[in-house]
């Protein structure tokens, strides 16, 4: 039994979950400074009450960090046993990633700790960087994410060692084994000297929609509570060089982690300041629903 999959022009579906056997895979663009378990609550609570079901399973199919947005898949009913499977396929991200600092998250989310030497850092030593992280390599997960230590969250931990003032980079290395990985396309879509947010080609125009989301477009009260928490700092001022990246990868690729280690192959260091992922599989953003888009299929 196939899943069902609604597509954008979808107005309604049956108010009977057993007319969907196979369960309902919805392809969600994942608002900006929401979390993965943010989206999973509302699409939740539009569902029970829509299929009338109490105990109706909702899920989703790979995590996305709170300042990323694109392609969440969120499964309902019997699709909730394809998470995995779902989970396991390659993944397309559009990354902004400047050089010349780092944060502790390796994002935004954290203020700068550190910054370096980047006068050097053109477009062609970035592509030439980019070349030699094509195929399979060991990464180090950063030490800001849901990775387990000795049953710990590596997130709990990396609180704990901020306070103190110690060193990310060092305590990842020590304390998180290394994942093989594998990045399959690597694609610079543009290359600015000074940080500039404003996005130029089309790729790179779609994740600076989704990273710039507004109150007016996803509502006063689900801004409050989805987002409020989450802490973003702004590093534009600093005129930083700035790349925007096409990615193609395998399941489990840290994309923060792999902006680190390109500042680090450029002698330099390096944050991730946007992230859209662009394709979960077969799934792209081009035919993802939105929040509201997916809550009006479940109020009619």
């Amino acid at each position: 039994m196939e899943a069902y999959i609604p597509a954008r022009q979808d107005k309604s579906l049956s108010h009977n979950i057993e007319d969907y056997p196979g369960g309902i895979i919805i392809p969600v663009d994942k608002p900006y400074r929401w979390t993965s378990a943010d989206v999973i609550r509302k699409v939740k609570f539009a569902a029970i009450r829509h299929f009338n079901k109490k105990n109706l399973k909702v899920g989703h199919a790979g995590t996305l960090d709170p300042l990323a947005t694109g392609v969440l898949l969120v499964c309902i009913g019997n699709a909730t046993k394809l998470a995995e499977s779902l989970q396991a396929h390659d993944k397309e991200y559009v990354a902004g990633i400047s050089f010349g600092a780092t944060t502790p998250s390796y994002d935004l989310e954290k203020e700068i700790d550190r910054f370096f030497p980047h006068e050097h850092i053109d477009e062609e030593a970035v592509r030439k960087a980019l070349a030699g992280f094509v195929g399979e390599q060991d990464q180090v997960a950063p030490l800001f994410s849901a990775k387990s230590v000795d049953g710990v969250r590596a997130y709990e931990l990396a609180r704990k060692l901020y306070k103190e003032g110690g060193s990310m980079d060092e305590a990842a290395r020590e304390l998180i084994r290394t994942s093989r990985i594998r990045i399959t396309e690597l694609e610079l879509l543009s290359f600015s000297a000074a940080a500039c947010m404003q996005a130029n080609s089309p790729a790179e125009e779609t994740a600076a929609a989704a990273s710039q989301t507004s109150e007016k477009s996803i509502g006063i009260a689900t801004l409050s509570t989805a987002s409020s928490r989450i802490n973003v700092t702004d590093n534009t001022a600093l005129g930083l060089p700035r790349a925007v990246i096409r990615i193609a990868c395998s399941k489990g690729t840290y994309v923060r982690a792999f902006a680190r280690d390109l500042g680090e192959a450029l002698g330099s260091g390096a944050h991730l300041d946007s992230l859209q992922r662009s394709a979960s599989g077969v799934f792209r953003i081009e035919n993802a629903l939105t929040v509201e888009q997916v809550t009006a299929l479940l109020q009619t």
